[in-house]
């Protein structure tokens, strides 16, 4: 894989710039070739994601796609299903372990209940902005942790990016810690990110998502976290007044392939899959980026309020998190989250 992840990264560039599109079901069919009437097999890859076809996150599918399709003449065809068609995240994790789905594309905090040790990246303000997170990512760390996969019959091509999680409410705006306190925030089914809620003040509460919408119009809960992405792409600002640039969590995705189905790939295809994979996760995290910043105005155009952070505010709620941290970092592994704030406080040289 080592030896995969350097040719990768030298190639990925020049994958960025092909075109094509897509469609099939899993498994291999034969087709005839009406050049020379001999049989071809053809491949196909079935790429489920939990987000809707507006998201960076689908866009960049489309671009993995394009690339795979083009490169290998068509014998490798790639089906993408959005919002959540082939089930939720953990569900089609378990569709590529049993190889009845090729591809999916989860958040690390979901990987974490197959590889323990993907929790690392659910410690709050673990990374101070993206140019870390992507030397960290796609360091020796990150590799390290991808290949811990393989274990689960998975295979790690890498990351892409949810990006930040920011806070949103309806009660007042959020500047410092003592903001937090009181507020009832929607959070995901997560120990760590509850526990930290807790250390700074705010009642956490965990629901599915897609009930938060109707939480927060009928004030079950005050406030919710996600990425500006999300936030606008799901009108939170229908029924949230305020937003603030907490970025109290760096959220990563984890583009995973079927083991069964990757190994029965030729070493070639491998390589095509492999390079495409890292091609259009740079290619998503670009978009994701400069739509997050378009998203954010879109928000305060819809009304929202946004406040900033001051980075003196910030740093007392890292210093209100740090006994969460120290908590659980035996729980994750103390060899790993050692290694991750090691790879971090290198990047800031």
């Amino acid at each position: 894989m080592k030896k995969k992840l350097g040719l990768m990264l030298s190639t990925a560039v020049l994958a960025i710039g092909l075109v094509a599109c897509g469609g099939g079901s899993q498994s291999s069919t034969t087709e005839t070739d009406p050049s020379s009437d001999a049989k071809v097999e053809t491949k196909t890859m079935r790429a489920g994601i939990g987000l809707n076809d507006q998201h960076p996150q689908y866009k960049g599918l489309l671009k993995f796609k394009e690339i795979v399709e083009e490169k290998t003449d068509g014998a490798i065809k790639v089906e993408t299903y959005h919002s959540g068609q082939l089930g939720d995240d953990r569900t089609m994790i378990e569709g590529l372990q049993l190889g009845s789905q090729e591809i999916t594309i989860p958040s690390t905090a979901v990987i974490a209940n197959f590889v323990p040790e993907f929790a690392v990246f659910d410690i709050p303000f673990l990374f101070p902005n993206e140019k870390v997170a992507d030397a960290v990512l796609g360091g020796e760390v990150g590799e390290g942790l991808l290949e811990k996969l393989e274990a689960q019959n998975l295979v790690g091509l890498g990351y892409w990016e949810n990006g930040f999680r920011d806070l949103t409410n309806s009660v007042r705006p959020v500047a410092t810690a003592e903001d937090f306190r009181g507020l009832k925030i929607r959070t995901m089914e997560n120990q760590l990110h509850l526990e930290a809620f807790r250390a700074l003040g705010a009642n956490p509460t965990p629901m599915a998502f897609t009930e938060l919408f109707a939480a927060m119009q009928q004030r079950t809960v005050d406030g919710q976290e996600n990425p500006y992405s999300t936030i606008y792409l799901q009108k939170y600002f229908e029924v949230q007044e305020y937003v603030s640039n907490t970025h109290h969590i760096y959220s990563p995705w984890s583009f995973l392939v079927s083991k069964p189905f990757f190994d029965g790939l030729t070493p070639e295809q491998q390589e095509i899959v492999t390079e495409a994979a890292y091609a259009a996760g740079a290619y998503q995290r670009e978009m994701n980026r400069e739509a997050s910043a378009e998203y954010l105005a879109n928000l305060q155009e819809e009304g929202m309020i946004f406040t900033e952070i001051t980075p003196e505010a910030r740093q007392e709620m890292v210093d209100l998190v740090q006994p969460v941290i120290e908590k659980f970092t035996d729980q994750i592994g103390r060899e790993t989250v050692e290694a991750v704030f090691d790879a971090v406080t290198e990047a800031q040289k």
